[in-house]
């Protein structure tokens, strides 16, 4: 079963403190990022004219607003990252598969693409309604991410026509996607469970069996283009925070698990695709019943840090 949900301080003190901590960083960064909109609007006059100088100053701007999200945990709250599995180069073009527990999954990924100097680079698979959401959700209008209205009708030609701006500019990409489609909760674990015994496949206990089309669609229009896929696990100790709990600094501790798959390892066709997927679902399951019994992923602490 999924971990349950991170429990509240039993103190009046410690509750006190984490929103007070809390509450002047959410006023810092979102009204930076309103700011940042802003200047995200203006970078359309330059559009016409430049492509690239678009596309150079919205990465300067999402790479220094995800920037200071990384800082607050890593320097204000102190959070330890225990990493493990496999390093990975520096500025490479990846696609990145990871399983999705709750909002704070976020911040962990601005950690792990900050170290690897591809922060300002993230490209996000997200739900449509998201872009009228100000702040985070017109922001990542103008990173060439993936908004994705679950019609595979209507998703197909806008994610073919991203991935065609994304080769014809040569632009540096992380391909964040969560393939489960959604954050792991028990209902929805139970009826992934009825839908893999249903299909002959095996049933999954902390992840959800992962939707496919999108990572086909990628795969196959990426090719080329990303070097590798990296299948990334993220674990939690005494319970999943949400965002907000993130925020109060209650996170003492992540743990981080990567394989990384060059992509000359990954199949072209598409039930092949498929099955690589669910494989590497099976695994993300495999890693995350080691972590609830033993603590730790294998080999925690060796990895990158």
């Amino acid at each position: 079963m999924p971990l349950e949900p991170l429990p509240e301080p039993a103190e009046r003190s410690a509750r006190v403190a984490g929103f007070a901590r809390a509450l002047p960083v959410s006023v810092f960064l979102f009204s930076t990022l309103v700011c940042f909109n802003l200047l995200q609007t203006a970078s359309l006059g330059i559009k016409p004219f430049s492509q690239a100088a678009f596309r150079r100053a919205n990465r300067w701007m999402a790479n220094l607003w995800w920037g200071w999200c990384s800082l607050i945990a890593e320097k204000g709250y102190r959070i330890r990252w225990v990493m493990s599995g496999d390093d990975v180069p520096m500025q490479e073009n990846a696609i990145v598969v990871l399983n999705h527990q709750d909002m704070a999954d976020i911040p962990v990924v601005f950690r792990f693409a900050r170290s690897k100097k591809r922060l300002g680079d993230l490209k996000w698979f997200v739900k449509d309604p998201l872009k009228y959401v100000p702040g985070v959700g017109w922001g990542m209008l103008f990173l060439d991410c993936l908004f994705i209205k679950r019609n595979w009708t209507d998703d197909r030609d806008h994610i073919q026509r991203i991935f065609q701006n994304i080769l014809k500019y040569r632009v540096p990409i992380w391909l964040m996607l969560f393939a489960e489609g959604t954050r792991v909760r028990p209902a929805k674990l139970e009826r992934s469970r009825r839908y893999a015994q249903e299909h002959g496949l095996r049933p999954l206990r902390h992840v959800l069996f992962p939707r496919t089309k999108g990572f086909v669609a990628t795969v196959q229009s990426l090719h080329g283009y990303a070097e590798a896929v990296y299948d990334v696990t993220i674990g939690y100790e005494r319970g999943v925070p949400t965002l907000w709990q993130w925020i109060q600094g209650y996170v003492r501790r992540v743990h981080v698990h990567v394989r990384r798959v060059p992509m000359q390892q990954i199949p072209r066709e598409e039930s092949a695709i498929k099955a690589w997927l669910a494989d590497c679902y099976e695994k993300k399951d495999d890693l995350l019943e080691t972590f609830y019994r033993q603590g730790a992923f294998p080999g925690a602490g060796q990895g990158p840090s």
